[in-house]
């Protein structure tokens, strides 16, 4: 079970349309598989997607630390030593993603190994989770035009509607728009990636009080800190920090600042070992958790069904498990199935998926 190599492999596959969001777009999936190999053969694979608008890394970025930094610190531990990586790789700042497709890929090999499923290894709950899309800026019509699609086609119930954009009513409007269209058929909250001030997201929030809003997340800032509580205080709903809640630490500052009210809990910024330490400290201090999508491809989704699934905490709501339908291609031997509005965990040991050779060698960018 000793770790004799780790590879960081940078691919890119098209989405079939543009994403945008208050904090930035996205035209292809510029990723990076990672690649956990052992002394007994077995090999352990995760996803990391750059997000340089959110966490400063790149795709090169994320293969230059892994390759010069992070490999040879936990090249000849065991699969057993998580404890032991997590703190090597926590000598580095930042990296969160560099350092969470590491974790998923050690936690893949060990379940490997050991012939179980990570989703057990980690909890075992249940195996499955309901499927929460993402809907990217655009007009109201075409929004609920993919609603629709999503609806018909996979069975999906939730949507998680971004917003942020000036006037705040072009928001408003897509939103009350879908209300309209699905009446409470369809669960619905939003997500201001940062793109309003504080004052901005009260009014937005004001103009959509009749539509029955799960959620509000990360409407402001997060250096806005009085701004971010006082608007917590006027709102009758759960706020959900995201990216201001990348380390556990994080998430107690908000929530004991009474800056947020909710968690979002994303595999592909925290790993597993991280996600782990996130989701007891929620639940020991009743806090709703939501797992969020790093707009991953189908490996890191694999990863955060395994996660979700594996606490009740976690499986409560609808995960944001779908963005890969975007995505004009992947990764995988098998592609995973949305049927009914949920993401049956992959069956098999570790995470329980297989990357298609040829696949990847068509789309990986460094020729080897």
């Amino acid at each position: 079970m000793k770790i004799t190599a780790v590879e960081a492999i940078p691919f890119a596959i098209p989405y079939t349309k543009a994403l945008h969001f208050a904090s930035g777009e996205v035209h292809t999936a510029e990723h990076v598989l990672v690649r956990v190999t052992t002394d007994d053969g077995v090999v352990g694979v995760a996803e990391a997607p750059p997000r340089p608008f959110t966490y400063g890394e790149t795709q090169a970025g994320i293969v230059a630390i892994i390759e010069s930094i992070f490999a040879p610190q936990v090249e000849g531990l065991t699969l057993l030593e998580r404890e032991k990586a997590h703190s090597r790789l926590g000598r580095t700042v930042g990296n969160p993603t560099a350092k969470a497709a590491i974790d998923m890929a050690i936690w893949d090999a060990l379940g490997k190994t050991l012939d179980l499923p990570v989703s057990d290894l980690l909890g075992g709950f249940t195996d499955r989770m309901r499927v929460s899309h993402m809907l990217g800026f655009d007009e109201p019509a075409a929004m609920v035009a993919e609603a629709e699609k999503m609806v018909e086609t996979y069975g999906i119930g939730t949507f998680k509607v971004k917003v942020g954009r000036r006037p705040v009513r072009l928001d408003t409007a897509v939103v009350r728009a879908l209300r309209e269209r699905f009446g409470d058929t369809i669960e619905l909250y939003v997500d201001g990636n940062r793109g309003w001030t504080a004052a901005e997201s009260l009014k937005a929030m004001r103009e959509m009080a009749d539509l029955d809003l799960l959620f509000a997340e990360e409407l402001n800032p997060a250096d806005d800190v009085l701004g971010r509580r006082w608007l917590v205080q006027q709102l009758d709903l759960p706020v959900i920090a995201d990216e201001s809640v990348p380390t556990a630490a994080d998430v107690t500052r908000e929530i004991l600042a009474g800056s947020a009210t909710a968690v979002s809990i994303k595999t592909a910024r925290t790993g597993f070992t991280t996600s782990r330490r996130i989701h007891h400290l929620a639940e020991g201090l009743g806090v709703e958790v939501v797992i969020g999508n790093q707009i991953d491809g189908q490996i890191g989704t694999a990863c955060a069904v395994a996660f979700g699934s594996a606490y009740e905490l976690t499986s409560r709501r609808a995960g944001e498990l779908s963005n890969f339908l975007d995505m004009s291609d992947d990764l995988l031997s098998e592609p995973l199935q949305i049927s009914g509005g949920q993401l049956v965990v992959p069956s098999g040991p570790g995470l329980g998926i297989e990357i298609d050779e040829n696949r990847l060698q068509h789309y990986r960018l460094d020729n080897k």
